[in-house]
């Protein structure tokens, strides 16, 4: 399997392990400069080897002006999309993980997919959200992607002792499961998730150390 970070902030470089990310020499603002500039991309040297078998292509704040480099491309929303075609064929599964916004980063994102996947907290201004990814989702769909499907709606970050994480979660269910699948399973609020991606480990791996740690201490 393929990550692909996808966000300037680099958060999901940084939890997999590389901390410094803006020390990187290669990340995919590097793949997106050489695919602008008729450059051939250098795979081999971009590609990192995470220790859970899993492939990265990393990110840092280089790629917070994306936009202003694409300003003369031509079919500037499938840069990215260009970019993975050649890797297509070497993984079974691609993973975007894009910003929080509906900017150029995750147009070129929704470009390059087969399906998407929204995670959304059960929170108000993150549901609010909802409607204007889905209608951006819906003109990449008949302008650009035809065959973009939404996989479903994950909600993540819920607490189920407030209220408002209750009401929102109704709210999600209520307003769009009609028209889209909203997963039966919600991901709760949970401080070893946090402490994980501080370790730059899976959850089941943090988990599966620290289990043995509490077991020896008690020993």
């Amino acid at each position: 399997m393929l990550i692909v970070d996808f966000d300037p902030q680099g958060d999901l470089t940084d939890c997999l392990g590389w901390k410094n990310n803006d020390a990187l020499e290669n990340t995919v603002s590097t793949m997106l400069d050489d695919y602008i500039n008729d450059k051939d991309i250098k795979y081999a040297s971009l590609i990192l080897k995470h220790e859970e078998d899993v492939d990265v292509i990393p990110a840092n704040i280089e790629l917070a002006d994306f936009k202003m480099r694409l300003v003369s491309v031509i079919n500037r929303e499938q840069v990215l999309s260009s970019c993975l075609e050649p890797l297509r064929d070497r993984y079974d599964y691609i993973l975007i993980d894009c910003p929080p916004s509906l900017g150029m980063h995750t147009v070129n994102a929704l470009s390059a997919a087969d399906q998407v996947l929204i995670p959304v907290q059960a929170q108000y201004l993150p549901a609010k959200g909802m409607t204007k990814l889905l209608q951006t989702i819906k003109k990449v769909q008949l302008k650009i992607n035809s065959n973009l499907t939404i996989v479903g709606v994950a909600i993540t970050l819920e607490d189920s002792k407030t209220d408002l994480a209750k009401s929102t979660t109704e709210t999600i269910r209520d307003s769009f499961g009609r028209n889209i699948k909203v997963f039966d399973s919600e991901i709760p609020v949970a401080t070893k998730a946090g402490e994980a991606s501080i370790s730059g480990k899976r959850i089941y791996s943090y988990y599966h150390e620290y289990i043995q740690k509490k077991i020896f201490t008690i020993l």
